[in-house]
């Protein structure tokens, strides 16, 4: 009877079981916002254009600034996140770029630094095993078994979770919608098939079969099933690249797929239902711990008929045996996919990447082949979708290098902070090579509210401007550089933590902006003010960049301006793996530069945090 007497504390925690606790997102002061505010675009002004900004901010907060800020607190009682809405459609469903390339983030698996090297032959059966774990991380979800994350003791908000399987975003007009149709167990049946794109052709089959997971060798046969299919066959119509166009093309051409024939909607509604899409590629992106390059630049661009855009996940498996993920943006941030591609990467490194349980296989129904009807002006919207694929893809410039020479472990011991580490390293290499500093914006999260996303942080304070400043002057000695840096640390990392505590200000002036908007009032002169663009404000910051965590994780984005660069980044004991981009068409950008200034940075920064404390 002992097990019966289990207290509740000793219970597992399940996955969603603090939602209802979460605190809701505040509405910071707004004298606080605009004083940061003034501060941040400090940086980026003459002695006159701060003066003139300072006067746009006082009279924005003497006269409709105050307005806004009272309805936007209004908002704020009747929502318990005021904010969530209005942010997935600014940010992600109004846009019509092309998500896939501009939106959408991707990476390389880092399976191949242990278990799974490159190598031929093997990708079915390391498809069947990495499709099994995702699998067995789906149920988990369903099941509440996975475990909600805290920062210390305070429970994060698990909510952006079930935005990993059964999502797909749609496209819409003038706003797309994002479609889930992920239920726990408690909440009734879920659908469990799988997608599969091979050689623009589209394949389905359930993962469940009798209530159970099909085990590796059972999926085996229906990924081989599906790649005979489509060996030595011409390949199929690539209705797929149609979600790499912008967005109202894309919305007008999936029109016109369920105006030609009703089954066209069935097959949609299937891909969108669908768990998650597997891409059968040809690609062998040749990467190696040290440069994962190929394979980050595959998952990127990589061929537009074997990936559904709008997928909250696509797991690309390349035919060297090695894979990448690409998931549309919308529904979830990085850390979700971080979490569940660091649960696969443990768990193959503890199997050694070898199935070790039943051979037998179930008689299952063969996978499915999903055929759109197509007509003339159909086939001519995919041939231009490509067309536009290729010309725009074509510009991105990817490096993704791992610096060796130091990491986590080294920069602890100097009692200073990775993140901020990494983040001054940035600025100080922008200010190096184009000797001005750079807006730039680093992902905070705000996951300690209720449906919390993100908060801008920016890195290019005043302090760090000075420091870089310091470190290029070659009259300043190495006592005064080391108190620049620390003060620039101490900034940053107290930015930092405001944000996530929900007191950042973009995202207030965010609200007051679309507040006006709403209300049908001019534009506020504190957005058409020249520096607010100018350090970084609507999405022009030149440098956007996030931590993606201490795993063994990493992913891309492309640059959010013409001029900028996108830096992802992760750190691990005894080194930190980056990924730049750039456009090739800007002639002042250049990733592999970035790059390599970044390493001297790192180099100089570690020698004066060392030399200091001698």
């Amino acid at each position: 009877m002992a097990d019966m007497a289990l207290s509740p504390e000793s219970a597992p925690e399940r996955t969603f079981q603090f939602q209802d606790q979460l605190p809701p997102l505040p509405v910071p002061c707004l004298h606080q916002s605009l004083q940061k505010y003034l501060e941040a675009v400090k940086p980026f002004a003459s002695e006159e254009q701060f003066a003139a900004t300072v006067d746009t901010v006082k009279r924005f907060e003497e006269g409709v600034g105050k307005e806004l800020d009272l309805k936007l607190q209004q908002r704020a009682k009747q929502k318990r996140n005021w904010l969530e809405e209005w942010w997935l459609d600014t940010a992600y469903l109004e846009v019509r770029i092309p998500s896939q390339l501009y939106v959408n983030f991707g990476g390389p698996a880092p399976y191949l630094e242990h278990c799974w090297p490159p190598a031929e032959g093997v990708q079915l059966q390391r498809a069947s095993l990495s499709t099994w774990l995702s699998l067995q991380y789906w149920d988990m979800i369903r099941t509440e078994r996975l475990l909600p994350q805290k920062a210390g003791k305070t429970p994060l908000d698990m909510d952006q979770f079930r935005m990993l399987f059964n999502t797909c975003k749609v496209p819409g007009i003038t706003k797309d919608s994002i479609q889930n149709y992920f239920k726990t167990e408690s909440e009734g049946p879920c659908p469990s098939h799988i997608v599969v794109l091979c050689r623009g052709r589209i394949f389905m089959f359930n993962a469940v079969c009798d209530g159970e997971i099909l085990t590796p060798p059972e999926l085996l046969r229906q990924l081989t099933f599906v790649k005979q299919c489509c060996e030595n066959k011409p390949e199929g119509d690539g209705v797929a690249a149609l979600t790499s166009e912008e967005r109202t093309r894309w919305a007008k051409a999936r029109e016109h797929l369920i105006n030609i024939d009703p089954h066209n909607k069935d097959i949609l509604e299937l891909i969108q239902s669908s768990l998650f899409v597997i891409s059968l590629g040809e690609a062998k992106p040749y990467s190696t711990p040290q440069n994962y390059t190929n394979m980050t630049l595959e998952a990127m661009i990589g061929d537009p008929t074997i990936r559904w855009g709008d997928k909250s996940y696509n797991s690309l498996v390349y035919a060297d045996g090695t894979f990448g993920s690409n998931c549309d943006h919308a529904p979830y941030d990085a850390m979700v996919l971080v979490s569940f591609c660091w649960y696969l990467d443990e768990q193959l490194r503890a199997t050694g990447g070898e199935w070790k349980g039943r051979d037998t296989l179930r008689p299952l129904p063969l996978p499915e082949e999903l055929v759109f009807t197509l007509d003339t002006e159909a086939l001519s919207h995919i041939s231009k979708a490509k067309q536009q694929y290729l010309e725009t893809t074509r510009d991105l410039q990817i490096v993704c290098y791992a610096f060796t020479a130091f990491g986590k472990a080294a920069i602890k011991q100097r009692k200073l902070h990775p993140d901020t580490f990494v983040q001054l390293a940035m600025q100080l290499s922008y200010y190096r090579l184009y000797n001005e500093p750079g807006s730039c914006y680093e992902t905070a999260t705000t996951r300690k509210f209720f449906h919390g996303r993100t908060e801008t942080m920016r890195p290019s304070t005043s302090e760090a401007v000075e420091w870089c400043q310091a470190m290029l002057s070659p009259t300043c000695d190495a006592q005064t550089k080391r108190k620049a840096m620390l003060s620039a640390f101490n900034k940053h990392n107290k930015l930092m933590e405001e944000a996530q505590e929900g007191k950042g200000f973009d995202r207030h002036l965010l609200g007051l902006y679309l507040i006006a908007k709403e209300e049908g009032l001019p534009v506020p002169d504190l957005f058409k003010d020249p520096l607010y663009s100018k350090s970084g404000g609507g999405g022009n910051f030149v440098l956007s960049s996030s931590l993606v965590g201490y795993t063994t994780v990493l992913g891309a984005v492309a640059p959010m301006v013409h001029q900028g660069y996108g830096v992802f980044y992760r750190i691990r004991d005894d080194r930190i793996v980056f990924s730049v981009s750039a456009w090739k068409s800007c002639h002042r950008t250049d990733a592999a530069t970035y790059f390599n200034n970044l390493s001297s940075s790192l180099h100089e920064m570690l020698h004066l945090a060392t030399t200091a404390q001698l």
